[in-house]
Protein backbone atom coordinates (compact mmCIF):
# COMPACT_ATOMS: atom_id res chain seq x y z
CA UNK A 1 0.00 0.00 0.00
CA UNK A 2 1.40 3.59 -0.69
CA UNK A 3 2.09 5.44 2.20
CA UNK A 4 -0.19 7.93 3.06
CA UNK A 5 -2.76 6.57 0.95
CA UNK A 6 -6.76 6.57 2.59
CA UNK A 7 -7.73 3.38 3.46
CA UNK A 8 -11.18 2.61 2.96
CA UNK A 9 -13.11 1.65 5.89
CA UNK A 10 -14.66 -1.76 6.38
CA UNK A 11 -17.78 -2.44 5.13
CA UNK A 12 -20.72 -3.40 7.80
CA UNK A 13 -24.13 -4.49 6.26
CA UNK A 14 -27.66 -4.80 8.50
CA UNK A 15 -29.70 -6.89 6.42
CA UNK A 16 -33.25 -5.84 8.42
CA UNK A 17 -35.96 -8.80 7.74
CA UNK A 18 -39.73 -8.50 8.60
CA UNK A 19 -40.07 -7.84 12.37
CA UNK A 20 -36.79 -6.79 12.81
CA UNK A 21 -36.33 -5.36 16.36
CA UNK A 22 -35.67 -1.56 16.22
CA UNK A 23 -33.05 -1.66 19.16
CA UNK A 24 -30.94 -4.67 17.77
CA UNK A 25 -31.01 -3.08 14.22
CA UNK A 26 -29.58 0.66 15.69
CA UNK A 27 -26.57 -1.55 17.31
CA UNK A 28 -24.51 -1.61 14.42
CA UNK A 29 -24.92 1.72 13.76
CA UNK A 30 -24.26 2.93 17.36
CA UNK A 31 -21.27 0.69 18.31
CA UNK A 32 -19.12 0.80 14.89
CA UNK A 33 -20.32 4.37 13.61
CA UNK A 34 -18.27 5.28 17.12
CA UNK A 35 -15.42 4.17 15.61
CA UNK A 36 -14.08 7.87 13.86
CA UNK A 37 -14.91 6.81 10.35
CA UNK A 38 -13.18 3.05 10.47
CA UNK A 39 -16.45 1.60 9.76
CA UNK A 40 -19.36 2.06 6.91
CA UNK A 41 -22.30 0.98 7.51
CA UNK A 42 -25.28 0.49 5.15
CA UNK A 43 -28.79 -1.05 6.17
CA UNK A 44 -30.71 -3.29 3.39
CA UNK A 45 -33.77 -5.16 2.70
CA UNK A 46 -33.61 -8.17 0.62
CA UNK A 47 -35.69 -6.04 -2.06
CA UNK A 48 -35.08 -2.02 -0.45
CA UNK A 49 -38.44 -1.75 0.23
CA UNK A 50 -39.83 -1.05 3.88
CA UNK A 51 -40.21 -3.74 6.28
CA UNK A 52 -42.06 -4.09 9.30
CA UNK A 53 -40.44 -3.73 12.76
CA UNK A 54 -41.36 -5.73 16.12
CA UNK A 55 -42.41 -1.89 17.20
CA UNK A 56 -45.52 -0.28 16.06
CA UNK A 57 -43.84 1.14 12.85
CA UNK A 58 -42.19 0.11 9.55
CA UNK A 59 -38.40 0.99 8.95
CA UNK A 60 -37.54 2.41 5.60
CA UNK A 61 -34.38 1.08 4.01
CA UNK A 62 -31.97 3.13 1.73
CA UNK A 63 -30.43 -0.47 -0.06
CA UNK A 64 -31.22 -3.56 -0.92
CA UNK A 65 -29.74 -6.80 -1.30
CA UNK A 66 -27.06 -5.84 -3.71
CA UNK A 67 -24.78 -3.88 -0.83
CA UNK A 68 -24.74 -7.31 0.51
CA UNK A 69 -22.16 -8.23 -2.02
CA UNK A 70 -19.12 -5.76 -0.94
CA UNK A 71 -19.56 -6.11 3.10
CA UNK A 72 -16.84 -7.11 4.55
CA UNK A 73 -19.39 -7.92 8.00
CA UNK A 74 -22.77 -8.81 7.73
CA UNK A 75 -25.12 -8.09 10.87
CA UNK A 76 -28.32 -9.75 11.14
CA UNK A 77 -30.32 -8.41 14.17
CA UNK A 78 -32.97 -10.05 15.89
CA UNK A 79 -36.45 -10.22 14.45
CA UNK A 80 -39.62 -12.60 14.77
CA UNK A 81 -40.20 -14.29 11.76
CA UNK A 82 -36.66 -15.61 13.00
CA UNK A 83 -38.20 -17.94 15.43
CA UNK A 84 -41.13 -19.37 12.42
CA UNK A 85 -38.39 -20.03 9.87
CA UNK A 86 -38.83 -24.16 10.97
CA UNK A 87 -35.46 -24.02 9.50
CA UNK A 88 -36.02 -23.03 6.14
CA UNK A 89 -35.07 -19.57 4.27
CA UNK A 90 -37.62 -17.80 2.34
CA UNK A 91 -36.70 -17.48 -1.32
CA UNK A 92 -35.79 -14.04 -0.71
CA UNK A 93 -33.91 -13.94 2.42
CA UNK A 94 -31.83 -17.20 0.47
CA UNK A 95 -31.22 -14.88 -2.27
CA UNK A 96 -29.86 -12.47 -0.41
CA UNK A 97 -27.70 -14.65 1.75
CA UNK A 98 -26.40 -15.69 -1.85
CA UNK A 99 -25.15 -12.33 -2.84
CA UNK A 100 -22.82 -12.35 0.33
CA UNK A 101 -18.88 -13.05 -0.75
CA UNK A 102 -16.42 -16.07 0.83
CA UNK A 103 -14.99 -14.67 3.36
CA UNK A 104 -17.17 -11.61 4.91
CA UNK A 105 -17.70 -11.95 8.80
CA UNK A 106 -21.39 -12.74 9.78
CA UNK A 107 -22.82 -11.52 13.00
CA UNK A 108 -25.92 -12.61 14.04
CA UNK A 109 -27.42 -10.84 17.36
CA UNK A 110 -29.92 -12.73 19.50
CA UNK A 111 -32.70 -14.86 17.22
CA UNK A 112 -30.49 -13.53 14.37
CA UNK A 113 -28.70 -16.71 15.16
CA UNK A 114 -31.70 -18.50 13.80
CA UNK A 115 -30.93 -16.95 10.49
CA UNK A 116 -28.10 -17.59 10.26
CA UNK A 117 -28.62 -21.06 11.31
CA UNK A 118 -31.30 -22.04 8.18
CA UNK A 119 -29.00 -20.54 6.13
CA UNK A 120 -26.35 -23.43 7.04
CA UNK A 121 -23.71 -21.31 8.59
CA UNK A 122 -23.98 -22.80 11.89
CA UNK A 123 -23.77 -26.51 11.48
CA UNK A 124 -21.33 -28.27 13.43
CA UNK A 125 -20.14 -24.73 14.99
CA UNK A 126 -20.60 -23.42 18.86
CA UNK A 127 -23.52 -20.38 18.63
CA UNK A 128 -25.85 -18.24 21.13
CA UNK A 129 -29.00 -16.87 20.82
CA UNK A 130 -31.42 -15.49 23.32
CA UNK A 131 -31.78 -18.20 26.18
CA UNK A 132 -35.98 -18.31 26.04
CA UNK A 133 -35.27 -19.47 23.15
CA UNK A 134 -32.85 -22.19 23.49
CA UNK A 135 -35.42 -25.11 23.24
CA UNK A 136 -36.45 -23.82 20.16
CA UNK A 137 -33.26 -23.06 18.41
CA UNK A 138 -31.78 -26.87 19.78
CA UNK A 139 -35.21 -28.80 18.12
CA UNK A 140 -35.04 -27.04 15.08
CA UNK A 141 -31.26 -26.99 14.53
CA UNK A 142 -29.79 -29.93 16.39
CA UNK A 143 -26.34 -29.72 14.42
CA UNK A 144 -25.45 -26.17 15.91
CA UNK A 145 -23.45 -26.54 19.61
CA UNK A 146 -25.97 -24.04 21.28
CA UNK A 147 -24.52 -22.33 24.24
CA UNK A 148 -27.11 -20.32 26.30
CA UNK A 149 -25.55 -19.80 29.04
CA UNK A 150 -23.15 -17.21 27.43
CA UNK A 151 -23.29 -13.35 26.21
CA UNK A 152 -21.66 -14.46 22.94
CA UNK A 153 -19.99 -16.81 21.00
CA UNK A 154 -16.45 -16.09 18.74
CA UNK A 155 -16.40 -18.48 16.22
CA UNK A 156 -14.02 -16.31 13.87
CA UNK A 157 -16.27 -15.32 10.94
CA UNK A 158 -19.50 -16.03 12.28
CA UNK A 159 -20.13 -14.61 16.20
CA UNK A 160 -23.60 -14.95 17.20
CA UNK A 161 -24.89 -13.04 20.70
CA UNK A 162 -27.88 -13.60 23.21
CA UNK A 163 -30.45 -10.70 23.50
CA UNK A 164 -30.24 -7.15 23.40
CA UNK A 165 -27.40 -5.49 24.84
CA UNK A 166 -25.29 -8.53 24.55
CA UNK A 167 -25.31 -7.31 20.92
CA UNK A 168 -23.69 -4.37 21.94
CA UNK A 169 -20.94 -6.67 23.84
CA UNK A 170 -20.46 -8.53 20.18
CA UNK A 171 -20.18 -5.29 18.49
CA UNK A 172 -17.53 -3.67 21.24
CA UNK A 173 -15.52 -7.10 20.86
CA UNK A 174 -15.03 -6.81 17.29
CA UNK A 175 -13.88 -3.19 17.54
CA UNK A 176 -11.61 -4.37 19.75
CA UNK A 177 -10.43 -7.73 17.59
CA UNK A 178 -9.83 -5.01 14.76
CA UNK A 179 -8.35 -2.47 16.10
CA UNK A 180 -7.41 -3.11 19.78
CA UNK A 181 -8.83 -1.82 23.42
CA UNK A 182 -7.83 2.11 23.07
CA UNK A 183 -10.36 2.29 20.41
CA UNK A 184 -12.89 -0.01 21.76
CA UNK A 185 -13.04 2.14 25.10
CA UNK A 186 -13.19 5.46 23.34
CA UNK A 187 -16.65 4.08 21.34
CA UNK A 188 -17.77 2.25 25.09
CA UNK A 189 -17.50 6.08 26.32
CA UNK A 190 -18.85 7.59 23.56
CA UNK A 191 -22.16 5.27 23.61
CA UNK A 192 -21.94 5.19 27.62
CA UNK A 193 -21.72 1.48 27.86
CA UNK A 194 -19.26 -1.05 29.69
CA UNK A 195 -16.28 -1.25 27.67
CA UNK A 196 -15.87 -4.90 28.01
CA UNK A 197 -17.78 -8.01 29.27
CA UNK A 198 -16.81 -11.78 28.69
CA UNK A 199 -18.38 -13.74 26.03
CA UNK A 200 -18.02 -16.75 28.70
CA UNK A 201 -20.24 -14.44 31.48
CA UNK A 202 -23.56 -15.42 32.03
CA UNK A 203 -26.52 -14.61 30.45
CA UNK A 204 -29.08 -13.06 33.02
CA UNK A 205 -31.53 -16.15 33.30
CA UNK A 206 -34.77 -14.77 35.77
CA UNK A 207 -32.47 -13.88 38.47
CA UNK A 208 -34.46 -12.35 40.91
CA UNK A 209 -33.45 -8.47 41.53
CA UNK A 210 -32.68 -7.48 44.82
CA UNK A 211 -34.70 -5.00 46.00
CA UNK A 212 -33.86 -1.07 45.91
CA UNK A 213 -33.88 -1.18 49.73
CA UNK A 214 -30.99 -3.76 49.93
CA UNK A 215 -27.38 -3.10 49.91
CA UNK A 216 -25.93 -4.01 46.94
CA UNK A 217 -22.03 -4.31 46.06
CA UNK A 218 -21.33 -1.93 43.51
CA UNK A 219 -19.46 0.21 46.14
CA UNK A 220 -17.32 -2.65 46.56
CA UNK A 221 -16.67 -4.32 43.19
CA UNK A 222 -15.50 0.01 42.35
CA UNK A 223 -13.16 -0.70 45.23
CA UNK A 224 -11.85 -3.80 44.11
CA UNK A 225 -11.19 -2.20 40.47
CA UNK A 226 -9.76 0.71 41.99
CA UNK A 227 -6.99 -1.69 44.32
CA UNK A 228 -6.80 -4.92 41.56
CA UNK A 229 -2.89 -4.67 41.84
CA UNK A 230 -3.36 -5.85 45.75
CA UNK A 231 -4.16 -9.03 47.12
CA UNK A 232 -8.10 -8.24 47.49
CA UNK A 233 -9.76 -11.12 48.90
CA UNK A 234 -13.76 -12.42 48.84
CA UNK A 235 -13.65 -11.63 52.82
CA UNK A 236 -12.34 -8.04 52.28
CA UNK A 237 -14.79 -7.44 50.09
CA UNK A 238 -17.45 -8.77 51.93
CA UNK A 239 -16.21 -7.14 55.32
CA UNK A 240 -16.64 -3.61 52.82
CA UNK A 241 -19.75 -4.37 51.96
CA UNK A 242 -21.18 -5.17 55.43
CA UNK A 243 -22.40 -8.01 54.69
CA UNK A 244 -21.47 -11.82 56.14
CA UNK A 245 -18.85 -13.84 53.40
CA UNK A 246 -22.37 -16.08 52.75
CA UNK A 247 -24.50 -13.21 51.97
CA UNK A 248 -22.05 -10.98 49.87
CA UNK A 249 -21.40 -14.19 47.75
CA UNK A 250 -25.18 -14.88 47.03
CA UNK A 251 -26.00 -11.03 46.54
CA UNK A 252 -22.94 -10.75 44.28
CA UNK A 253 -23.92 -13.61 42.01
CA UNK A 254 -27.40 -12.53 41.31
CA UNK A 255 -26.04 -8.94 40.52
CA UNK A 256 -23.40 -9.98 38.81
CA UNK A 257 -24.21 -13.48 37.25
CA UNK A 258 -20.56 -15.07 38.46
CA UNK A 259 -19.20 -15.88 41.91
CA UNK A 260 -16.68 -12.66 43.45
CA UNK A 261 -13.43 -15.29 43.30
CA UNK A 262 -14.27 -16.01 39.46
CA UNK A 263 -15.25 -11.67 39.03
CA UNK A 264 -11.90 -10.85 40.24
CA UNK A 265 -9.68 -13.16 38.24
CA UNK A 266 -11.99 -11.88 35.16
CA UNK A 267 -11.22 -8.03 35.57
CA UNK A 268 -7.28 -9.09 36.48
CA UNK A 269 -7.11 -11.10 33.57
CA UNK A 270 -8.99 -7.55 31.28
CA UNK A 271 -6.46 -5.42 32.75
CA UNK A 272 -3.93 -7.63 31.78
CA UNK A 273 -5.01 -7.67 28.09
CA UNK A 274 -4.68 -4.06 28.19
CA UNK A 275 -1.62 -3.48 29.66
CA UNK A 276 -0.35 -6.18 26.95
CA UNK A 277 -1.86 -4.04 23.94
CA UNK A 278 -0.57 -0.71 25.50
CA UNK A 279 2.58 -1.34 26.71
CA UNK A 280 5.96 -2.75 27.06
CA UNK A 281 5.73 -3.67 30.58
CA UNK A 282 7.27 -6.88 31.49
CA UNK A 283 4.79 -10.02 31.80
CA UNK A 284 6.02 -9.93 35.77
CA UNK A 285 5.46 -6.71 35.90
CA UNK A 286 2.24 -6.63 34.44
CA UNK A 287 1.34 -9.72 36.89
CA UNK A 288 2.28 -7.57 39.80
CA UNK A 289 0.49 -4.21 38.68
CA UNK A 290 -2.98 -6.75 37.81
CA UNK A 291 -2.70 -8.44 41.57
CA UNK A 292 -1.48 -11.82 40.20
CA UNK A 293 1.42 -13.34 42.25
CA UNK A 294 3.74 -14.18 39.87
CA UNK A 295 4.14 -14.28 35.98
CA UNK A 296 3.42 -17.77 36.08
CA UNK A 297 0.01 -17.29 37.70
CA UNK A 298 -0.75 -14.59 34.69
CA UNK A 299 0.18 -17.24 32.29
CA UNK A 300 -2.05 -19.84 33.51
CA UNK A 301 -5.08 -17.31 34.07
CA UNK A 302 -4.85 -16.25 30.37
CA UNK A 303 -4.33 -19.09 28.58
CA UNK A 304 -7.04 -20.32 30.55
CA UNK A 305 -9.45 -17.27 29.69
CA UNK A 306 -8.48 -17.14 26.14
CA UNK A 307 -5.46 -20.13 25.19
CA UNK A 308 -2.93 -17.89 24.18
CA UNK A 309 0.15 -16.75 25.78
CA UNK A 310 0.82 -13.07 26.80
CA UNK A 311 3.60 -12.86 23.86
CA UNK A 312 1.03 -14.24 21.53
CA UNK A 313 -1.52 -12.05 22.61
CA UNK A 314 0.95 -9.11 22.31
CA UNK A 315 2.43 -10.18 19.06
CA UNK A 316 -1.59 -10.37 17.76
CA UNK A 317 -2.31 -6.93 18.71
CA UNK A 318 0.70 -5.41 17.68
CA UNK A 319 0.18 -6.62 14.06
CA UNK A 320 -3.65 -6.21 13.59
CA UNK A 321 -4.61 -3.06 15.64
CA UNK A 322 -3.72 -0.86 13.28
CA UNK A 323 -5.67 2.48 13.23
CA UNK A 324 -7.25 1.99 9.93
CA UNK A 325 -6.87 -1.79 8.33
CA UNK A 326 -7.40 -2.59 4.84
CA UNK A 327 -11.12 -3.95 3.97
CA UNK A 328 -10.94 -7.60 5.04
CA UNK A 329 -10.49 -9.76 2.02
CA UNK A 330 -9.34 -13.08 3.23
CA UNK A 331 -9.88 -14.67 6.60
CA UNK A 332 -7.17 -13.16 8.84
CA UNK A 333 -6.42 -14.34 12.57
CA UNK A 334 -9.24 -14.14 14.64
CA UNK A 335 -8.56 -14.84 18.32
CA UNK A 336 -11.22 -16.15 20.53
CA UNK A 337 -12.18 -13.79 23.58
CA UNK A 338 -15.55 -15.02 24.80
Amino acid sequence: MTEGRAVAPHRVTVLALDGVHPFELGIAHRVFGSAGGRYEIRTCSTDGRPVRSAADFDIAVAYDSAVLETADTVVLPACDIATSLGGELPDSVREAFARIRPGARIVAICTGAFVAAAAGLLDGRPATTHWKRAALFRSTFPRVHLDPNVLYVDDGDVLTSAGAAAGIDVCLHLVRRDHGSAIANAVARHCVVPPWRDGGQAQYIEQPVPPETSAGTAAARQWALENLRHPVTVDELATRARMSKRTFARRFSDEVGMSPGRWLIQQRVFRARHLLESTDLTVDRIAGEVGFATGTSLRQHLFDAIGVSPQAYRRTFRTEAAPRPQRAGAARPAPAFG
